[in-house]
């Protein structure tokens, strides 16, 4: 089971920046089904009449990317939406220290 986390960029002061939305165990599969899910309900919110927001529009950028700008009369919301895999831990048996040394290459050094 991989450990994987949907990254939001914000727009802060400075350039934009990225921020640990929502971590998630499961395959491929299962987190890019999470995300998704994130991405179809990012900016949802009704108006004073419980009417929801005027226009959503997603972008796909990539398999793991998607921009989503939601309109609304008096507004605009934007977000990036990155799934991102963990492949090193330096704190997990089963993985790498670093991004740079491969699992097998893990396991040559060890024999």
């Amino acid at each position: 089971m991989s450990h994987w986390v949907v990254l939001q960029a914000t727009d802060g002061a400075g350039p934009f920046s990225d921020r640990v939305y929502r971590e998630i165990d499961g395959s491929e599969a299962e987190a890019r089904a999470a995300m998704l899910e994130i991405v179809d309900t990012f900016g949802q919110a009704a108006s004073e009449k419980k009417r929801l927001r005027q226009r959503r529009q997603v972008f796909q950028l990539s398999e793991r990317r998607y921009f989503v700008r939601v309109h609304n009369s008096y507004s605009s919301e934007e977000g990036y939406f990155t799934l991102a895999e963990l492949i090193a831990d330096t704190h997990d048996d089963g993985l790498p220290d670093t991004a740079g040394t491969s699992i097998e290459d893990q396991a040559i050094e060890q024999q």
